[in-house]
């Protein structure tokens, strides 16, 4: 083995990476065997893809450089069920065409990530065979499982503590994914800390019905310092489709705590490179700019730093503002935030006012009962990166 491929392998087993399972000396050991692996990562459908995909689909691209055959499985079917981990409640199941809609643009951003230009790349959709399974075949299925198995699951023993309901059909999701995995024949899963149980879950039912060992590769997620999770429920996501200026202002919002988190599993920047730079502000700079490079080009990332530095550093206007009409010669502060979509209901633009987040051309607006003058020209600011003019 030469000294660039172990390293490669050493890379991929220690950067972002939570848990190995059944351990890394077995999983390195098969990496180091020269053995081709199948390896697959599954994303459904049930809204945008952000920074926590990305990372996990950059350590798919790590095993394809390595030269093993990856798989994105598209969820169509177990989006249209949702996910109960770390829910409290029941999710909302979606249809098929809510799935369709949110899955439409999927390719052309894994294609930022992955290299759609060699052949062991594949994507896969589970409701290809999940939807042929005839109900013999779902008891054939059901019946490798235990319910005290899937009632070990944090958020069904929180719910039941709580004396919340757990649906059958919230069951029935990692018995699902733990399908795919069969179905598929793989060789390592890998996904977000998060999905660890429905991974093993997977693992479990491969060795019952295949007699055969695979592996669980589990990444760290993005969380704030208080271990939420950076995600859509939380509002604090950044998406990958997010324009170059909106990404790179984003994560110039994260906090000091996440820089290093940030450039461990979202770039690919050495890691003795990026623990030299000591200066938040400048290593936030440094990230922000990589991550936009990735997914926008560096010359949008450039681009997105110099009007983030005219914002932020020499208090001037955006260069560009977008301009909207307002039909009303006189408005209340609350229902021009909203018509400007600078807030999505009254309750939210009252908070901001509140919170002196407002500014009518840079001066700041503190009172929610104000009447504005929609005057061409007006330059209305919500939050920190968030302009309208009025045309």
């Amino acid at each position: 083995m030469t000294k660039n491929k172990s390293q490669k392998i050493e890379e991929l087993l220690s950067r972002g990476v939570e848990n190995i399972y059944p351990s890394r000396e077995a999983l390195e050991a098969v990496l180091k065997s020269g053995k081709k692996l199948k390896v697959y990562c599954g994303v459904d459908p049930t809204g945008k893809l952000h920074l926590g995909h990305g990372a996990i689909l950059g350590k798919l691209r790590q095993f394809q450089d390595l030269g093993h055959e990856v798989i994105v499985l598209i969820g169509d079917f177990t989006a249209t069920i949702g996910d109960p981990t770390g829910k409290s409640i029941t999710r909302k199941m979606l249809t098929r065409k809510q799935v369709l809609a949110h899955a439409k643009d999927y390719k052309k951003q894994i294609r930022k990530i992955l290299d759609f230009n060699k052949s062991n790349v594949r994507f896969l959709h589970n409701e290809k065979w999940t939807n042929k399974l005839k109900p013999i075949d779902m008891l054939a299925i059901a019946s490798k499982f235990t319910v005290a198995r899937l009632l070990e699951r944090d958020m069904f023993q929180k719910r039941i503590k709580e004396g919340r309901d757990i649906h059958v059909h919230e069951f029935l999701y990692p018995i699902f994914q733990a399908y795919d995995a069969v179905t598929m024949d793989i060789d390592i899963q890998i996904g977000g800390n998060d999905q660890t149980f429905n991974m093993l879950v997977g693992r479990m039912l491969i060795k019952k019905i295949k007699n055969k060992e695979t592996s669980v590769l589990t990444i760290k997620l993005l969380t704030d310092p208080t271990g939420k999770k950076m995600g859509k429920t939380e509002g604090n996501v950044v998406d990958l489709n997010e324009s170059p200026k909106e990404m790179y202002g984003k994560i110039m919002n994260w906090p000091d705590g996440l820089i290093n988190l940030g450039f461990e599993i979202c770039t690919r920047v050495p890691r003795d490179e990026f623990k030299k730079i000591t200066n938040p502000r400048a290593a936030k700079a440094k990230l922000a700019k990589t991550i936009v490079s990735q997914y926008h080009g560096e010359k949008a990332a450039q681009s997105a730093e110099q009007e983030f530095n005219r914002i932020f550093k020499e208090k001037k206007l955006p260069t560009e503002i977008a301009k909207i009409k307002i039909k009303e010669p006189e408005i209340n502060i609350l229902d021009l935030l909203v018509k400007t979509k600078l807030a999505s209901s009254k309750s939210e633009a009252r908070r901001l006012v509140e919170q002196n987040a407002v500014k009518i051309n840079n001066k700041i607006e503190n009172n929610w009962k104000s009447i504005i003058i929609t005057k061409p020209g007006l330059v209305i600011q919500a939050g920190r990166r968030h302009f309208i003019k009025l045309g």
